[in-house]
């Protein structure tokens, strides 16, 4: 099993590239058999969330090459329409197919989705969604079978503004002749790029980014080329990681608009960040002032995405933080691995209390999330003496190989 070895106390100096966001090119991914055109997607990460797409998809019957960071599919021949368990229990983002497959083949027949555990993520809002679009859903044994002979265009209200099943829709409607109106959808970045890849595609959809989408149903989409957003968690991880090392790092190919609720957090520390078009530039001097309070919150509002991050940070900050989970109700589970390193930690129910230690100590940790498994990477860098993380499988999920960017930039750290 492939793990980190990490030396902490090394301040961070250099230059990142921001890649292709992982939470946009899943579902881009599942967008394209919506054409039996050709769709190439550029500046796609080499992660292993990727890989359990496209191997999905190839189980379908799509004929996809990989040309470094490229992706190029050839969704001509896609013609089957059920994704088996063992495939499904892989990613949870499988799911966005179901909408896809359906505008497709009238029929999907989808196992339940696996991936990080992190508390229930249930899918209850995309199949009370589709069922108000007049598609047939049954659930047995595990799987989810639809058919939508008989599917019709609809207001629907979502309960969440969940973003799977705001994608879903969005997919599931695009051929249902007719208006189709989402409402309390998700406003992520991510949906605002499903958007336009739909719409370059020749969809007809309007709103993403706002609380109500339009989607008026077309009869065919066509093959495009396309650039995801950059991956704005990614940016953020080594954003909090230079805060907490010290140094100078520049990020590059970022949307700064994409993570202003954190660049509000570190704004109240002592760091120094510069935005100037799609860089950002921070200085950190190393250990900061505890935030006061940190609360998750559906976008614009602080991702959970970096939630375990932002705890890692605070593990070493002066003074008492309080972080508040509204997502997902164990995503504080990193927590028991942090305190092993030495950090004082307080957990009741949605609420963490970190008091700030002066170091942390390395140790051995498991990675038991992909989020998670990077904030123990980042709390390595700054703990004393070495920090093993094991089943870094789980960070290789989101993150193409965190140790060749943090090597980069001084930290001194090795995969194995």
């Amino acid at each position: 099993m492939k793990e980190y070895i990490i030396n902490g106390g090394q301040a961070l100096d250099g230059t990142v590239e921001i890649r292709g966001a992982k939470n946009s090119i899943l579902p881009l991914l599942a967008g394209s058999i919506l054409t039996d055109e050709i769709t190439v997607l550029h500046n796609c990460p080499n992660i292993s969330d990727v890989d359990s797409m496209i191997k999905i998809l190839e189980g379908l019957g799509s004929k996809i090459i990989r040309n470094s960071r490229d992706i190029v599919i050839d969704n001509s021949m896609a013609n089957k329409w059920e994704i088996p368990a063992h495939l499904a229990k892989e990613l949870r983002s499988s799911i966005f197919l179901l909408g896809s497959l359906l505008s497709r083949n009238k029929k999907a027949k989808v196992a339940y989705p696996g991936g990080c555990d992190i508390g229930l993520r249930p899918i209850d809002i995309h199949i009370a969604g589709l069922r108000e679009l007049g598609i047939e859903i049954q659930e047995q044994g595990g799987y989810i079978y639809c058919n939508c002979q008989n599917a019709k265009s609809a207001d629907v209200v979502l309960d969440l503004p969940s973003v799977g099943a705001t994608e879903n829709l969005m997919m599931s409607s695009v051929f249902i002749k007719g208006r189709t109106v989402i409402r309390n959808c998700a406003k992520e970045p991510e949906i605002v790029d499903l958007q336009k890849f739909l719409n370059a595609m020749g969809a007809k959809i309007r709103g993403a980014g706002t609380s109500v989408i339009v989607v008026e149903g077309v009869d065919k989409l066509h093959g495009v080329e396309y650039t995801p957003i950059p991956d704005r968690i990614v940016a953020g991880t080594y954003l909090i990681a230079t805060a907490m090392c010290g140094g100078n790092v520049e990020l590059t190919n970022v949307n700064p608009e994409h993570i202003s609720s954190l660049i509000s957090k570190l704004s109240k520390t002592t760091c120094k960040v510069h935005i100037k078009n799609d860089r950002i530039l921070i200085k950190s001097k190393g250990r900061q002032k505890s935030l006061d309070c940190i609360e998750t919150m559906y976008y614009p509002g602080f991702p959970t995405d970096l939630q375990s991050q932002i705890m890692a940070m605070q593990t070493v900050s002066r003074g008492t933080s309080v972080i508040v989970e509204n997502i997902f109700e164990t995503r504080f589970k990193t927590a028991g691995e942090l305190k092993r390193l030495g950090a004082d930690i307080t957990i009741k129910g949605r609420v963490a209390v970190v008091k700030g230690v002066k170091e942390l100590i390395g140790g051995e940790v498991h990675a038991s999330d992909l989020r998670g498994g990077a904030s123990l990477v980042l709390a390595g860098l700054v703990a004393g003496g070495q920090t093993v993380v094991k089943d870094i499988y789980h960070i290789d999920r989101g993150y193409e190989d965190m140790s060749v960017d943090l090597l980069k930039l001084g930290a001194n750290i090795k995969r194995t």
